[in-house]
């Protein structure tokens, strides 16, 4: 795979501009940057969902598999098994065997027959369809994906669910390119350590974009990074920590030639300004003048920019109502899916104002299928699930559908109590500075549309928030800096996440494991442990 001349603009934002890389077939490459900085627009180019506006990238014709980070199902009828078996089109293929000898039968001849006939007939082989199916047991196996999911239809599976699922139909495809965006968001330890020696020995190329640091440094033997201030690629051999130490290097390298810049702008400058100062007579300063203006054009046309800086607004976030005492209690709760089994029964317990409450469990165990009970978007089984009327919730989605993706940035969070300014001053808060809050939401990363839905969801100024996995699109620096306007936040939490960093950062009080449905007092052993059994449902 190679990329010529890469440029693509979405208005006036910037995301490559002639980028240009070349990777072998069998390289297993992590893809890194910073939010926004361009990783899963690569990805969309990639798979020819976005035509860069200059340049191409050049696939050599390999077949490509997707993994994004918010799966879409075209058919959510189908079963769980039938949407894994058509992972490689050996069905299509045999079908299409069968027609070629039908004709070649009448055709005996017919060297264009006999041609697809052997070119069908290499692609089965090339799919092992022999032992397909027994191949795509073992990644079922592997994937730890419960025997009684496969008949069940994906659209009553859970996010993450569907997300282990699609992973294990990336796999089974055989493609000569994989493309994975976050990856691991969904894959308990032991799963995730069976991927990692599986892609590492694939004999295909593999790119991952991913803020898991141990699993990169892995499986990766290059790293391609995508530069946000200059919208270059570079690319480094060896892993993650190898980049790390290598670009730590470029880093310092790239400060001293600031400082140097800088310097030579500022000498320049002086001498300029004493030039144009001069007497009219002075013709060989006035020459010298002029020599030097022309420099500094030139430094100031091709200097080296410093990355954005993050600087922390205060934000009152202080509910617009104050809630109650208890603004949620369950008792008594029972759910299933139709023909899938019993998720919690006799489930019971309550919120109490002010708190901090986390919900945690293992994989399938209905955490954010209980936040669609509380609230309202699925009716209980049996039970009941009482809001006091004084409780006013606002509810960050994993599928980010609350967001419009058709109005910009700054549109999305338009709120009557702030101004336009206000908004973009609080939007900084969040990493949206200068233009960043005019870009429409559909050419967003997911990183970035996790940023607006949470800003979005802030603003609301609610006395309740129910946060369903929100830090899964945000990378660990990034984590840290919403973080803490979660921590600043007055009113109730409830949570489902098992990111251990964000959970202290924002001060859990208590827990409900699932499906047990007892409720602990927040305890860090106990969400290391749910952490390294699964970081999300």
């Amino acid at each position: 795979m190679k990329a010529v001349n890469l440029s693509l603009s979405f208005g006036t934002n910037v995301i490559y501009d002639a980028a240009e890389f070349s990777l072998l077939p069998r390289d297993k490459v992590g893809i890194v940057g910073v939010n926004g900085a361009g990783k899963t627009t690569l990805f969309k180019i990639i798979t020819g969902q976005i035509i860069p506006d200059t340049g191409y990238i050049d696939t050599n014709n390999a077949n490509i598999s997707y993994l994004p980070q918010q799966i879409e199902i075209s058919d959510p009828e189908i079963t769980v098994w039938n949407f894994l078996i058509t992972g490689r089109p050996i069905a299509e293929l045999e079908d299409k065997l069968k027609v070629l000898y039908e004709k070649i039968a009448d055709n005996p001849d017919d060297q264009d027959i006999m041609n697809q006939i052997s070119e069908t007939q290499e692609r089965l082989e090339y799919y092992n369809y022999y032992h397909a199916e027994d191949e795509l047991l073992e990644i079922i196996e592997n994937m730890q994906i419960d025997s009684e999911m496969l008949d069940m239809k994906l659209k009553n599976l859970s996010g993450g669910q569907k997300s282990k699922v699609a992973f294990a139909r990336l796999l089974y495809s055989m493609s000569g390119i994989l493309l994975l965006d976050e990856p691991t968001n969904h894959l308990d330890i032991n799963t995730k350590d069976w991927v990692c020696e599986y892609l590492r020995k694939y004999k295909g190329m593999v790119l991952i974009i991913s803020h898991d640091i141990e699993f990169l440094n892995k499986i990766v033997n290059k790293i391609l990074f995508v530069d946000k201030v200059s919208h270059k690629t570079t690319v480094f051999d060896g892993n993650y920590d190898d980049y790390k130490n290598k670009a730590a290097q470029l880093k310092h390298r790239r400060e001293k030639q600031i400082e140097t810049e800088e310097r030579q702008i500022k000498n320049l400058s002086s001498f300029i300004e004493k030039a144009r100062a001069a007497s009219p007579t002075n013709h060989s300063i006035k020459r010298v003048g002029h020599v030097r203006e022309n420099q500094l054009k030139k430094i100031l046309e091709n200097r080296t920019l410093r990355e954005q800086t993050y600087k922390k607004i205060k934000i009152d976030l202080t509910p617009l109502t104050e809630g109650s005492r208890h603004p949620i209690s369950v008792e008594d709760l029972w759910f299933r899916y139709p023909g899938a089994k019993l998720l919690y029964r006799k489930l019971s317990f309550y919120i109490t104002g002010g708190e901090r409450f986390l919900i945690v469990g293992e994989n399938g165990t209905g955490k954010s299928t209980l936040l669609k009970l509380l609230l309202g978007k699925l009716p209980p089984e049996r039970g009941t699930i009482t809001i006091n009327p004084k409780t006013d919730i606002a509810y960050y989605a994993q599928e980010l559908e609350l967001l419009d993706e058709a109005k910009t940035v700054l549109e999305n969070v338009e709120n009557s109590d702030y101004t336009d300014q206000q908004l973009r001053t609080i939007l900084a808060n969040f990493l949206f500075f200068d233009m960043d809050v005019f870009k429409k939401v559909s050419v967003l990363s997911p990183g970035e549309k996790a940023r607006v839905a949470l800003c979005k969801m802030l603003l609301k100024r609610a006395n309740m928030l129910v946060l369903d996995e929100p830090t899964n699109h945000l990378d660990p620096e990034t984590q840290m800096i919403i973080g803490d306007n979660f921590r600043d936040y007055k009113g109730t939490i409830i949570l489902v996440s098992h990111n251990p960093e964000f959970v202290e950062q924002i001060g859990i009080t208590r827990m409900l494991v699932l499906p047990s449905g007892r409720i602990e007092d927040y305890s860090h052993e106990l969400l290391e442990y749910y952490y390294n059994k699964n970081t999300e449902e």
